[in-house]
């Protein structure tokens, strides 16, 4: 198990075009899956929407923007200025399990956006983060995850949306989920909140969430903590007739 590399890939007026930051995703991960150090890539992306492999026709732009079609799960989402977006690149654990991981990187975020104020949660049944509904508003969506495994490796990864237009959302069916909406963190918090704030703590926090899942096993099930301990016969004897007896009309 090595160390965690962060790699920053351009922000602000050097944000990244996202078939470049697709094709260095690619580059490390061959390099990660051949035995190099686990590699999250930073980054914030030109505006782009890009659509997952269970994306539907009626959830694309309704005005025909074009969309980059990739190799991940999930379903269209847009990127682009006011949004941070992670590609943690890093080599799973056995035996794999994927939602460990996005549960991972969901507990990440939240416990990130409750250092400035936002609460988030996760929603049954849907990945990333969210603010629970409340005050006529439904639950929105603040940041999305979107993956793929390949040799055991990951790749895409989240975008936490900061201080973006939100008005990119407008023109898709964001996540496939037309049922709740989409925020920013300067939104729900009340202030501008950036990229450039949330970058150093998110990446400081990254180390501490042991994402590829080294010391997340599977924990057996307790006994109920109210089971007699049994130690001989007698005690058998003993433990039934108490049963018995409270069970006696």
């Amino acid at each position: 198990m090595g160390s965690l590399r962060i790699e920053h890939l351009g922000f602000g007026a050097d944000a990244v075009e996202y078939t470049a930051g697709w094709e260095r995703q690619r580059e490390v991960h061959a390099e990660v899956a051949a035995g190099a150090d686990d590699t999250v890539l930073l980054l914030e992306h030109q505006a782009v929407y890009t659509a997952g492999k269970r994306t539907e026709p009626h959830e694309r732009p309704f005005d025909g923007t074009p969309v980059i079609d990739v190799d991940r799960g999930g379903k269209i989402t847009w990127h682009g200025p006011g949004q941070l977006v992670g590609y943690p690149i890093v080599q799973l654990a056995k035996p794999v399990d994927v939602v460990a991981y996005v549960r991972r990187i969901e507990q990440l975020i939240i416990d990130v956006c409750a250092g400035i104020g936002v609460h988030g949660t996760r929603v049954e049944g849907r990945s990333g983060v969210w603010i629970p509904a409340g005050a006529g508003r439904p639950e929105r969506k603040v940041a999305a995850i979107g993956i793929r495994v390949a040799r055991g490796v990951t790749m895409h990864g989240f975008s936490l949306t900061c201080d973006s237009d939100l008005g990119a959302f407008g023109q898709i069916v964001p996540c496939g989920i037309a049922d709740a909406g989409v925020t920013s963190l300067s939104a729900e918090a009340g202030r501008d909140v950036t990229v450039r704030e949330m970058l150093p703590l998110i990446e400081a926090a990254l180390p501490d969430y042991d994402l590829p899942g080294h010391h997340h096993r599977r924990i057996p099930k307790k006994p109920k903590a109210d089971a007699p301990k049994i130690e001989t016969i007698s005690d058998a004897i003993s433990s039934l007739t108490q049963e018995l007896s409270r069970t006696q009309p």
